[in-house]
């Protein structure tokens, strides 16, 4: 046994753009869309919505929504996932070393890589920042590896941390940061707000003989089996149990949403923003928001959730909105990470 093994992780997120400016806000769209493991359509027909539909009208859109949030340090999503990763490495130790990049755009998992085999590791972990699994998202990042790894003549022992939806300290670290802030601000309501997927990645995550589950059977996600154990919506209704659960919550004050829709292809349902309308019907006035998908607070949380979603609570008649912040670098969530490395 080598007693000095040095273990490298690589700890991964999706990806944000260098500026929140327009250039390049579609830089970073061009190779993030382009990815057909997340616009799963034929070449040719991917390569004519990006260049006549998404990027001419997108770009300027998503580039104010950036702007909307950018500090003045930089794009959220960055600055909480290097923090993250400084905090892991302390409680790691000397034996590993972590590197945080993203799928797309900067610091890209190329140079990641190349620092870790500079920094000779025995090892290398790989971990998407993914609760729940997706082909879209953590499906990818391993994708990606492979790619990397297949341009080396010495290829490094490589492991990898599929999900961690249903992990104890996952749920216990969310539910640490998001209690209080419930508590705090009174909330009468509790929406669980995941981002989401066209239906078609979930109906091709069944590995039923004929797909025959997902979005086939009635309550296909109230519990996790075979057919569906990559099923990122069955996931993500997991999630919300163990964290309703923990926290106190009846069917009558909580549920499940998701977000983040794109194009006219039907996607996972209910969607957040037509699910507010029916919550205001029932006259809850004071709703927080959880989104456990995303373990940092992003694009996502910050603008489409605590900015849009909150105006749209306002103009329903609710009294207020609040989004539970998420993870980020919050101690118990160092500590949770730390662990999932060191399991592997």
């Amino acid at each position: 046994m080598n007693l000095h093994k040095k273990i490298g992780v690589l700890v991964v997120n999706v990806g944000t753009p260098d500026t929140p400016e327009v250039p390049d806000v579609r830089k970073y769209l061009r190779e993030f869309l382009s990815d057909p493991r997340v616009i799963d359509i034929p070449a040719i027909a991917r390569f004519l919505l990006l260049n006549l539909i998404i990027l001419p009208f997108r770009s300027k859109k998503s580039s104010h929504a950036y702007k909307m949030i950018w500090k003045s340090e930089g794009s959220p999503l960055l600055l909480h996932g290097k923090a993250l990763a400084e905090n892991v490495n302390q409680i790691l130790g000397e034996s590993y070393t972590v590197e945080f990049c993203m799928r797309y755009q900067s610091p890209s998992m190329d140079s990641a890589v190349k620092k870790l085999l500079d920094k000779n590791v025995d090892e290398i972990i790989v971990f998407p920042l993914f609760p729940q699994y997706s082909s879209a998202a953590t499906g990818t990042v391993f994708e990606k590896i492979g790619k990397i790894c297949n341009s080396m003549w010495n290829v490094p022992r490589l492991k990898y941390i599929s999900y961690f939806y249903d992990d104890v300290r996952f749920i216990d670290s969310f539910y640490a940061v998001a209690k209080p802030q419930i508590d705090q601000f009174k909330a009468d309501y509790v929406l669980f707000s995941y981002h989401g997927l066209p239906e078609r990645h979930v109906r091709k995550s069944d590995i039923s003989p004929k797909q025959e589950h997902c979005l086939e059977k009635k309550n296909c996600c109230a519990s996790i089996q075979a057919e569906n154990k990559y099923c990122y919506r069955a996931q993500s209704y997991a999630t919300t149990r163990s964290l309703a659960k923990l926290l106190k919550l009846t069917d009558e004050n909580h549920m499940t949403s998701f977000q983040s829709r794109l194009g006219r292809d039907p996607w996972i349902k209910p969607y957040t923003d037509l699910v507010l309308p029916e919550i205001a019907a029932k006259g809850f006035k004071r709703i927080a928001v959880i989104c456990p998908a995303f373990v940092a607070d992003c694009l996502e949380t910050l603008e489409e959730i605590q900015m849009r979603a909150r105006e749209q609570w306002l103009a329903l008649g609710g009294e207020d909105l609040t989004l539970v912040t998420s993870l980020n670098s919050h101690l118990k969530w160092c500590e949770t990470v730390a662990d999932l490395i060191r399991e592997n």
